[in-house]
């Protein structure tokens, strides 16, 4: 199996496999006030302690979550539900992922002003421009899920700051994280989400990074998990197995990004020859995430075609399930582009033999599906 689809779940590596049997074995509920609750609250401890120095923040500021969803939603109404009572506009990017966009669309639907910038060159500019100090919330990715194109969100929120100080900054940074430089001291965002199934840990955990004297209300209630933020019993098997992979990647990020970087120079050095096939992602974009149109090849078709090969990759968000890409749209991608988009995503445990086969696959679906509808 080859396997391109890493910015959709990767394979959990083995540290998370053996916290997560842990996990299972201390079955005790980290609120119980027994031994048995308190080694769950150990494991639970020690992991909300690696995920903060992962990226430079204080173990009360890191809060965990079912995943990426929840973080961006508990960020995103809790801004609306604290600053946005008095100040009604949100600014994001025209490029979101869905668990932001839709969001800030239910509350444009209850009557909040949302304002979506598009990826223009002149990007940074327009969004700082759309700020003001009627802004509640100024959300922007870190890196695109789709594309791969690095946004410079740290520019963007010390300059939201300025205008408007009182205005809450988030940053969703799943595919960035343990992957591209994040400190959360450097970045200026309030709020930060983080995603575990994108970095070797099982699906269903995640975190939120909530700055120190910042306040929001939950979007759970319950009994009072997470400080409050976050109420329900803690999953101790995914918080332990999110812990043991952040661990074990934030010791090598440096030499993985160089290994994947290899990859990506690979399939453009492969790729070079083949006219039909362009490239949809920035330069200057994260190695990890790959937008490569095919001309003549329908995306759906030619995802299975690959499959059938032994070849794994997207026809973009794997949330969106076929619909068409409003990333791509944003970008001012023609439909008949849009339409024959692949997304190729990359981790460290990929190999250049496996470009050279997707490369080749490739060549072979243009001369045996061209033309198939």
């Amino acid at each position: 199996m080859v396997y391109f689809d890493n910015a959709a779940t990767t394979r959990p590596c083995e540290a998370a496999v053996k916290a997560a049997a842990e996990g299972f074995e201390c079955f005790g509920n980290p609120s119980s006030l027994h031994g048995v609750g308190l080694a769950a609250s150990q494991l639970v401890s020690a992991a909300r302690k690696t995920v903060a120095a992962s990226i430079g923040a204080l173990e009360q500021e890191i809060f965990f979550t079912s995943g990426a969803t929840e973080s961006n939603n508990t960020a995103i109404f809790g801004a609306a539900n604290s600053v946005g009572r008095h100040k009604k506009r949100i600014v994001v990017s025209a490029v979101e992922h869905p668990s932001v966009a839709n969001a800030c669309n239910a509350l444009a639907a209850l009557g909040l002003e949302v304002v979506f910038i598009p990826p223009t060159d002149d990007f940074c500019e327009r969004f700082i421009a759309a700020v003001n100090t009627d802004t509640c919330l100024a959300s922007c990715m870190l890196c695109n899920n789709e594309t791969g194109a690095v946004f410079d969100a740290a520019r963007i929120f010390k300059q939201v700051k300025k205008i408007s100080p009182r205005t809450l900054t988030h940053c969703d940074a799943v595919q960035a994280y343990l992957k591209l430089p994040l400190r959360a001291g450097r970045l200026f965002a309030d709020m930060i989400s983080l995603s575990g199934h994108k970095v070797h840990a099982p699906k269903g955990i995640g975190a939120l990074y909530v700055k120190k004297g910042v306040h929001i209300p939950p979007l759970l209630y319950g009994g009072g998990q997470e400080n409050g933020l976050r109420s329900g019993t803690e999953s101790v098997p995914l918080i332990a197995a999110f812990g043991a992979a952040v661990d074990q990647l934030s010791k090598n990020t440096d030499t993985r990004y160089r290994q994947v970087s290899l990859l990506r120079e690979r399939l453009h050095e492969k790729c070079a020859p083949l006219s039909w096939i362009s490239f949809n992602s920035p330069d200057g974009g994260s190695p990890y995430v790959n937008s490569i149109s095919c001309a003549g090849l329908r995306s759906e078709v030619l995802l299975h075609y690959l499959e059938s090969r032994g070849i794994y990759v997207s026809s973009g968000s794997a949330c969106s399930k076929g619909k068409k890409s409003g990333v791509l749209t944003a970008l001012g991608i023609p439909d008949a582009k849009a339409d024959s988009t692949i997304r190729v995503s990359f981790c460290a445990e990929n190999t250049p033999d496996e470009v050279d086969a997707l490369v080749e696959a490739l060549e072979a679906a243009k001369s045996e599906l061209a033309g198939v509808k």
